[in-house]
């Protein structure tokens, strides 16, 4: 059997009891941390690497999203349910930018908390307010008006390089097709990557992907 280890996150010690109360004689799941500030459930989650995190929002200091965030990047195993009281679809879209796998309402019955964690620690995500694929699409929304703004930034020379270097042509095979040098076609790579914010060549293949410009 499987035992799977949570970290409690709130500020309010009440809160963690009742959750506490809702796993108790569980063998399956079991409560290995407590905080109650953001710094802690840093701290803690990298200390303990708990499988998830149940995490409040609302706390002195380091709140739940900066948690969020932080927690990401040093325990990227974990898995982070946010249980709060805020269910304003903006908000939850940032927070699953940062990389959570559910949300939870303290208001929603509290089994639902316990379907939440049950799901995140088979491998799911789990939101009571909308659903992972409509997030999925206000992401996706989101990164193609920012890609509209950024492309509008290339010149007519650098939308040619950045659709061949998209659909994964060389350096060499750039310079010969566009009767520049290589050294020229690095030098547009680098303005591409860096108007498109791109990190990656994958990046760049990506935003071509998302506006039509290369074919699958």
């Amino acid at each position: 059997m499987n035992i799977h280890r949570l970290l409690l996150v709130d500020d309010h010690q009440v809160v963690i009891e009742g959750i506490k109360g809702l796993f108790a004689g569980r063998a399956d799941i079991v409560v290995a941390g407590e905080a109650t500030s953001g710094e802690q459930a840093v701290e803690l989650a990298a200390k303990l690497t708990p499988d998830v995190i149940v995490m409040d929002i609302s706390m002195p200091g380091l709140n739940g999203v900066e948690a969020t965030v932080a927690i990401r990047q040093t325990s990227p195993t974990s898995d982070i349910i946010i249980y709060t009281m805020h269910s304003d679809q903006r908000f939850i879209l940032e927070l699953f930018k940062a990389g959570i796998s559910g949300h939870v309402l303290k208001a929603d019955d509290p089994a639902l908390l316990v379907r939440a964690v049950e799901t995140v620690c088979a491998g799911g995500t789990f939101f009571t307010t909308v659903t992972p694929q409509e997030l999925l699409r206000q992401f996706q929304g989101e990164a193609a008006a920012d890609d509209d703004a950024r492309l509008e930034l290339l010149s007519k020379r650098e939308l040619e390089v950045f659709r061949l270097l998209a659909d994964g042509a060389p350096l060499r095979r750039i310079a010969a097709d566009l009767c520049i040098s290589p050294k020229t076609v690095e030098t547009h790579k680098y303005n591409i990557m860096e108007k498109l914010a791109a990190q990656t060549p994958a990046d760049l293949t990506k935003i071509a992907l998302r506006h039509g410009l290369i074919k699958p």
